[in-house]
């Protein structure tokens, strides 16, 4: 017997202020630096424009645009290796410290 999704999956959804700074306050799991995890978060979780606007958030939180994962990866090394990503990438570089 196959089971039915009750929810559809939303894309392109445009979130408010409010729930992209939610994204700031996902917890880490341990051994994961943790402004590397709630970029991970963001990058997986929104469209561009909402993920430029979460890199403003970050920024001026003071966090770290260039943590790495456990194996030393920053978020602008993984998702320079995906081939949809090009906003994402130019976005991560528009707030690499200068």
């Amino acid at each position: 017997m196959a089971l039915k999704k009750d929810k559809q999956k939303v894309l392109g959804e445009m979130l408010d202020d409010e729930r992209i700074k939610c994204f700031l306050d996902y917890e880490a799991p341990k051994g994961v630096d943790s402004d590397f995890h709630v970029l991970e978060k963001a990058y997986r979780g929104m469209g561009a424009e909402n993920f430029m606007t979460f890199l403003k958030f970050f920024s001026a939180a003071n966090r770290n645009i260039n943590a790495t994962n456990p194996e030393g990866q920053s978020l602008l090394d993984i998702a320079s290796t995906h081939r949809h990503a090009d906003d994402y990438v130019a976005a991560l570089k528009q707030h690499l410290p200068k």
